[in-house]
């Protein structure tokens, strides 16, 4: 073999090796980000999750929002990234504990039924006004002595929760808003920054008060962190004081 066929072979072998060696990183990386992610939702391949969707407020008892209809979408591509299976309840329906499986539940505790017992049981310290006469203080979030209010077209607040009853439970993700747009807003913050949520909280419970700012021009799309409460929300109201 005369120098130069060497040489081609040479080459081709380095180029075989190096290809190679980046397909198998590339490989690992994915899969590591991939175990990562489905640590974080409690989505392992093949497990089942839970999507407990509320009505539509001033509808019927079967209707849902377009926009908690968005939010579900962004959320099952997340679940299908994972590899998981999803059934969907509406939330009169979904009669079950929590911690054998991943639960994402969407809407306020004023069209869903499940966030008001996710509440009572998980964040005592969270106190939503759901009263239906107009004033400043409807649809408000009270939680740590702060008081969040919503204004129509403006600002409106969603509670965006991850929560776990112990080690090896499987989590629930809350997303409590004020409206149905805050509700979508929550489950595109939620794909949009779950690594960076998972290297803050780790594998814990935290609760997110996050605002949608000028929902009239931006729709969703404009969402802002406005404080980590977690601890004031798994505090009731009397230690609290």
């Amino acid at each position: 073999m005369d120098d130069d066929v060497r040489n081609i072979v040479l080459g081709v072998i380095a180029t075989m090796v190096s290809g190679g060696s980046g397909w198998f990183a590339r490989t690992y990386l994915w899969h590591r980000a991939l175990r990562r992610k489905q640590a974080f939702f409690g989505l392992p391949t093949g497990s089942d999750c839970l999507f407990v969707v509320n009505r539509q407020m001033g509808g019927t008892d079967s209707s849902l929002h377009r926009n908690d209809a968005f939010a579900l979408l962004e959320i099952s591509a997340l679940i299908k990234d994972c590899g998981a299976n999803v059934q969907i309840v509406t939330h009169d329906a979904a009669r079950q504990g929590f911690g054998e499986r991943a639960e994402f539940c969407v809407g306020g505790p004023v069209s869903n039924a499940r966030t008001t017992a996710h509440l009572d049981s998980m964040l005592p310290g969270v106190r939503v006004d759901t009263s239906t006469q107009a004033g400043p203080d409807r649809g408000a979030l009270h939680v740590g002595g702060e008081t969040y209010r919503w204004e129509k077209g403006r600002s409106e607040h969603v509670l965006l929760a991850r929560l776990t009853t112990g080690r090896g439970s499987r989590p629930v993700f809350l997303l409590s808003g004020q409206t149905a747009n805050s509700n979508q807003a929550a489950a595109r913050y939620l794909a949009r920054h779950h690594r960076h949520l998972a290297r803050t909280h780790g594998g814990g419970s935290f609760c997110l008060v996050l605002k949608v700012v000028n929902s009239d021009a931006y729709g969703p799309d404009v969402t802002e962190l406005v404080a980590d409460v977690t601890g004031a929300a798994r505090t009731p109201e009397a230690a609290a004081v």
